[in-house]
């Protein structure tokens, strides 16, 4: 959706905080500035690759890991071994992302805002998976997958600003369809590294430790992230952090509706995600019916999945820099992911996830996910936290 399309759209600064204000720059050169450059393809892989690991890193343990490790702990309970610690990691994101990134925004290191917070993330991030391999208790389990969650979450919030810091505006749409195919391409990496350990969820923690840290390599050493002058370092103030999250939806609705419809999704498709080890052992009874372990069905989905929506992000970003648009695409991606998730509800079998709506409704997701580099810099927090609002509401809501 276009947020300059309708009446009421955003103004250029619906926020006052400092780190966004370009204004505080002099020069075409400084951190603070927009960018103008068109980056080039080498530094757009970086990003890609940073993206690939930090979700094969979540994606991995979210889909089958922490599954395996709940069954592990107590079968009977894994449903709410599983509520509880991702729930509890969804919280952690929903402060960690936007504090590390406000933190980013004022670094003053000599390497840049952004490659100091990456590689901090990667490093938590992969300390806190590789003891998550030998939790010995669910206490443990959700404090030490809490911690992958603050410190990918940290990285995350880092490269994703790091597009509008150095991509120009025309160019944003194609390098965040990139970015999201990146994300997608490390989903499945998490499923192939869950099916390839085959049930020894200890192993799988390590792998896609080894994952994170590898997708962050490229991007470390070809980064070209300008740093922060001391004297051009904003204050953090808290109350404006903290208002920095609202964004009148009586001022500004077209924000409200875009904002409400990410939240929507993601609370749906991180059921689908969370739930759908157990969706396919305990309802459509994989095993049983077909002779398919239900971790390699989950990549079997996840592939599918994955080719829709690489093919969705890169043609749906291209198509809306060209558009200038982002509605009419929100509203064919909302009507297939309704349809996919009504065949989920009412055809738990194998045969209804395998049908092409429902690969092309998930993948759809990221048709509009594509579309969140083109908004302002003020509007990402809010933006952010939809997601992250979405993703730590939908394992409450499937509990009950």
């Amino acid at each position: 959706m276009s947020l300059s399309d309708l009446p009421g759209s955003l103004p250029e600064r619906p926020v006052a905080d400092p780190a966004l204000d370009p204004s505080r720059t002099q020069g075409p050169t400084t951190a603070l500035a927009e960018p103008v450059e068109r980056v080039r393809s080498l530094w757009v892989t970086g990003v890609v690759l940073v993206n690939v690991g930090i979700n094969a890193a979540f994606f991995g343990p979210i889909q089958v890991l922490l599954g395996q490790q709940a069954i592990h702990f107590d079968e009977g309970q894994k449903e709410a071994i599983l509520a509880l610690v991702t729930g509890c990691g969804a919280a952690v994101s929903m402060v960690a992302n936007p504090l590390f990134g406000a933190f980013s925004d004022r670094t003053t290191s000599r390497f840049g805002r952004r490659v100091p917070w990456v590689l901090f993330g990667a490093i938590l991030g992969t300390v806190a998976l590789l003891a998550l391999a030998g939790a010995p208790n669910v206490a443990v389990m959700t404090i030490l997958w809490c911690l992958v969650q603050a410190g990918c979450n940290g990285a995350y919030a880092a490269i994703t600003a790091a597009i509008p810091d150095r991509v120009p505006v025309p160019q944003r749409g194609a390098v965040g369809g990139l970015a999201a195919m990146g994300q997608t391409v490390g989903i499945l990496v998490g499923a192939v590294i869950a099916s390839v350990v085959s049930g020894n969820f200890a192993l799988g923690y390590i792998v896609c430790a080894a994952a994170l840290l590898a997708g962050v390599v490229l991007y470390l050493f070809k980064n070209g992230d300008v740093p922060l002058a001391p004297e051009a370092r904003p204050p953090f103030i808290l109350w404006t952090f903290v208002k920095g999250f609202w964004i009148s939806p009586v001022k500004y609705p077209d924000f409200a509706w875009a904002w409400l419809t990410r939240f929507l999704v993601n609370v749906g498709n991180h059921m689908v995600t969370l739930y759908l080890l157990f969706f396919l052992k305990d309802a459509v009874h994989i095993e049983e019916m077909q002779g398919i372990k239900p971790e390699f069905g989950v990549l079997i989905l996840t592939g599918l999945y994955a080719v829709m929506v690489i093919i969705t992000s890169v043609v749906g970003g291209a198509i809306s820099d060209r558009m200038g648009k982002r509605k009419p695409l929100v509203i064919a991606s909302s009507v297939v992911i309704s349809i996919a998730a009504l065949i989920l509800a009412f055809e738990p079998t194998w045969t209804g996830p395998l049908r092409v709506p429902w690969c092309s409704a998930l993948a759809s997701v990221r048709i509009w996910r594509s579309t969140s580099p083109s908004l302002p810099k003020c509007c990402l927090r809010p933006w952010i936290g939809a997601g992250t609002l979405g993703s730590s509401t939908s394992p409450t809501l499937c509990r009950r």
